[in-house]
């Protein structure tokens, strides 16, 4: 068999519940040429007894693999970025789009990322909309605001396909796809950014953007190329949110150490954002949604300053990847 047209990977961690709907909503594809789906295993111990040899998560895979276009690879070291760059490895397509394994794709996905790569040569990485699938019965809570839904994936800058210009509105990793040309000429996905096991880091899609602005390459909102996105019941809670909130802190500060934007001023900025962010929740203190968010910015500047402090004092300068 030629080499598939495009790739679309899975980086899965004991999520089996929702992998095979992410698996399926790809094999199913309205998507007329040849294209290949790579599961990353990344370290899965979702075991269903004591006497189980193999993880729920393979099993799940494993039913599917009478199809010639899945490919199941085993990736012990626990990462997010770890498991992106070892399915980047393994794809055999110069076009490498990644889909969350709690996700389902629009039948159309892979076809409109498709198009849109041979369409434009300097296209780096393109994305498209994410829409939010509530579990059963279950209804956003009074004090989620549409800023915070953004951190369950929801992703939506229009019905017009638009260039992004700036980091911050780049597509999210749960609808991403990336030139390969472009991931080789960075290093691939900076395996300090990303979620680690517990540790909700992020910003490696945003941290990617920021490097294609700089080189020269586009990076691109699809609004066709829809995903649906299922909300965990686990994640409804404020604790998930506050915890998401410190970690999206640390993950920024980390995105600036590899800018080579670490010095002092982060004290000053992290302080300033921080105060901002308390002295907003008093303003709408009526306003559960707005006074829970801003709660939260502010405990996540927390987060960004301690890992300031950190790295001034204790760290070596982060080497910038190129």
């Amino acid at each position: 068999m030629s080499n598939p047209q495009i790739s679309a990977i899975i980086c899965t961690h004991n999520r089996h519940t929702y992998l095979g709907a992410a698996i399926d909503s790809l094999l199913v594809q309205n998507f007329p040429d040849n294209f290949e789906v790579v599961v990353v295993d990344n370290g899965s111990s979702d075991f269903a007894g004591p006497d189980s040899s193999i993880s729920q998560t393979r099993e799940v895979v494993e039913a599917r693999l009478s199809d010639s276009r899945l490919k199941y690879v085993w990736e012990p070291e626990i990462g997010l970025s770890v498991a992106r760059n070892t399915g980047a490895r393994v794809a055999r397509s110069e076009i490498l789009a990644y889909l969350d394994d709690d996700a389902v794709a629009d039948p159309n996905w892979l076809r409109v990322l498709h198009i849109a790569y041979q369409s434009e040569r300097k296209l780096a990485v393109a994305g498209g909309k994410v829409e939010l699938l509530w579990p059963e019965g279950v209804a956003p809570p009074n004090w989620l605001s549409p800023g915070l839904i953004q951190n369950l994936g929801a992703y939506n800058l229009g019905e017009t396909q638009i260039c992004v210009t700036a980091a911050g509105l780049t597509p999210r990793g749960v609808n991403y796809s990336i030139r390969r040309a472009f991931l080789e000429e960075i290093g691939g996905f900076d395996v300090k950014l990303g979620r680690i096991g517990k540790k909700l880091l992020s910003n490696e899609e945003l941290r990617a953007t920021e490097l294609a602005l700089e080189l020269g390459w586009q990076v691109v909102y699809l609004p066709e190329a829809l995903v649906f996105h299922n909300v965990a019941p686990s994640r409804l809670n404020k604790a998930w949110f506050v915890e998401r909130g410190w970690w999206q802190g640390i993950s920024e500060c980390y995105r600036e150490q590899l800018s080579d934007r670490a010095d002092i001023s982060q004290l000053w900025r992290g302080g300033e954002r921080m105060l901002r962010g308390v002295a907003k929740s008093f303003k709408y203190f009526r306003d559960p949604a707005q006074r829970f968010e801003n709660l939260v910015f502010a405990w996540g500047q927390i987060g960004y300053l301690s890992a300031a402090v950190g790295g001034l004092i204790f760290a070596p300068k982060l080497t910038r990847r190129l």
